[in-house]
């Protein structure tokens, strides 16, 4: 009888506490499988900013290897389609980070708020000094301006379907304002703010750069953004590969944000190892 008492005593104990310990895990296993639910907002210069840090047993010694995501315009971006390479970003023991500039088509304004979230995170916080740059989209013009005016600080370049010319979008007279210019003044000065004008500082110091783009895609034309950069940083001797996709635009494939080999890519530089590129 006291034996059967004491074990039904100890079932009392026993189940809710591993009931508690299973939901424990359940609850550590969503919080390390979505990467967005370890976002940390802070500001910088009165910019909303973010970290996304791997869990503490994923983490690295030393400095954080880190990559660098734009945009963020305050509409859910990063977002869910980001999760899948983000969680093997936090299983290599790579945060990801970055900063809402607004629509600032890569002017000097926007930079400068760049440099300053570079600043904290790598003399504050102890981030690597050379993080992958993940420019999507409209980010590229924001990402490229910053990298071309600090080549030596950029680990490696991966873009999705990104853009790289001001004329091709959002189009000279709309992105002149950011710019404090005209149209007609920024026309006159394109090549000294266009990314794509811009790109030898880059080439000269080897920055690996991998995109991967649609052909249809009429946004952000393949041509005039990817193809085009590709083209001038090959002159450059700059080591570039650009994935093209065949029939698909500027949309949500799942391709894009589920790439393997951009998805490598962005792992390999972030922790400063090679990565071979397709000629």
């Amino acid at each position: 009888m006291i034996r059967k008492a004491l074990a039904l005593t100890l079932m009392r104990v026993t189940i809710p506490a591993m009931l508690f310990l299973s939901a424990a895990i359940a609850q550590a296993g969503d919080h390390a499988s979505n990467p967005l639910a370890t976002r940390k907002n802070f500001s910088i210069a009165g910019h909303k900013a973010f970290v996304m840090e791997p869990p503490a047993p994923m983490r690295r010694k030393g400095s954080m290897p880190w990559v660098w995501y734009a945009p963020t315009l305050g509409r859910g971006l990063p977002g869910k389609a980001e999760a899948w390479m983000f969680e093997q970003f936090h299983k290599a023991g790579i945060a990801i980070a970055g900063v809402d500039v607004g629509e600032s088509y890569g002017s000097p304004k926007g930079r400068a708020i760049f440099q300053k979230l570079y600043e904290e995170l790598t003399t504050k916080r102890g981030y690597g000094k050379k993080p992958v740059l993940l420019a999507r989209s409209r980010g590229g013009l924001m990402l490229y301006s910053w990298a071309t005016a600090h080549p030596e600080c950029v680990g490696g370049i991966a873009g999705i379907y990104p853009v790289c010319s001001i004329a091709s979008y959002p189009g000279i007279k709309k992105a002149a304002p950011a710019y404090e210019m005209t149209a007609d003044q920024l026309k006159a000065k394109l090549g000294e703010n266009n990314p794509i004008d811009l790109l030898f500082p880059l080439a000269k110091a080897k920055v690996p750069v991998f995109h991967i783009h649609g052909d249809s895609d009429r946004v952000v034309p393949l041509e005039a953004n990817s193809a085009e950069l590709a083209k001038r940083y090959t002159a450059f001797g700059g080591p570039v590969e650009v994935e093209v996709v065949k029939g698909q635009g500027h949309n949500m494939w799942k391709g894009f944000f589920q790439s393997q080999r951009l998805t490598d890519f962005a792992i390999a530089r972030a922790l400063g190892k090679p990565f071979e590129l397709k000629k």
